[in-house]
């Protein structure tokens, strides 16, 4: 009886790790200017948090680029606003902008770029939006994040 025990234990820890719940997720960013999923939920169990970005176009990041940036959605159209004033050079996004929460780089077609972000920097029922910064992309391209109670 008493070898079983280290075997049922074992068993029972393997089938938790098994139901705990994804730390991370991929995100496609599709031609249309849509993302996929259009809404990610973050398990508060988790310590920190993975986005991996596919950028499934074929257009290059200058013509037709995408990245993944979360911010507050209070916060989403200024954040737009003094991303497009500092430029291409700088991706889109005010350098040192505080509101944006998470970013990956511009990506072409076919490339892949991942963002990893400590939970602890979401708040339960506060708002999240995501969105891609390439000029004129923003108004569509775009998705909710929340942490799940």
């Amino acid at each position: 009886m008493q070898s079983r025990l280290p075997l049922t234990l074992a068993a029972l820890l393997m089938a938790g790790a098994a139901h705990a719940a994804p730390c991370s997720i991929d995100v496609e960013g599709r031609p249309g200017k849509q993302f996929g999923p259009d809404r990610i939920v973050v398990p508060s169990t988790c310590k920190d948090f993975t986005v991996r970005l596919i950028h499934t176009g074929r257009n290059s990041k200058e013509k037709a680029g995408h990245n993944w940036v979360l911010t507050r959605t209070e916060d989403i159209d200024q954040v737009m606003v003094d991303g497009i004033k500092a430029g291409a050079e700088h991706e889109f996004l005010a350098p040192g902008d505080a509101r944006i929460l998470a970013r990956t780089p511009m990506l072409g077609g076919g490339e892949t770029a991942s963002v990893t972000f400590p939970v602890a920097r979401l708040r339960a029922g506060q708002s999240y939006t995501y969105y891609c910064s390439f000029p004129a992309h923003a108004q569509h391209m775009r998705g909710t994040l929340a942490l799940q109670p």
